[in-house]
């Protein structure tokens, strides 16, 4: 393959390559959906960033950017949910940079429309199909 022809096969994969940061928030160590999620996402073509558990909001939002990701998936079993997705959403306020944010893990569908409020985009609740997070991304990136 020639060097143009490789140079636009790249610019071509650039253009398309949708970052993504999967993040355990929190204290609790249990990570196995967030893999899950990250792997599916992976090999539905996403480039995935995995942060690893016990995620300060401050770390997820560095990664982030960092990373230059297109999105950040927040995973969280500890149940204060409800504090540190708002404070992610802020940081990332603060610093005026715009991600989508969606979450996943144990959350009440009561406390889904505070967090969305709160600048969470999508919410899925355990037993949801990978399939309907991979749908959701390629629809907001434009993909489908």
């Amino acid at each position: 393959m020639s060097f143009a022809i490789k140079s636009a096969v790249i610019s071509v994969l650039e253009v398309v390559m949708i970052r993504i940061l999967i993040a355990k928030a929190g204290l609790d160590g249990h990570d196995r959906g967030a893999k899950i999620v990250a792997r599916a996402l992976r090999d539905a073509g996403f480039e995935v960033i995995y942060t690893g558990i016990r995620q300060t909001p401050e770390m997820v939002v560095e990664t982030a950017i960092q990373e230059d990701v297109d999105a950040i998936g927040i995973s969280i079993l500890s149940g204060a949910h409800n504090v540190l997705l708002p404070k992610i959403t802020n940081l990332l306020k603060k610093k005026g940079i715009k991600k989508i944010v969606f979450a996943g893990g144990i959350i009440p569908d009561k406390d889904i429309k505070f967090l969305k409020k709160k600048g969470i985009d999508e919410i899925f609740t355990p037993g949801t199909p990978t399939t309907k997070i991979i749908e959701y991304l390629k629809k907001y990136f434009k993909l489908l």
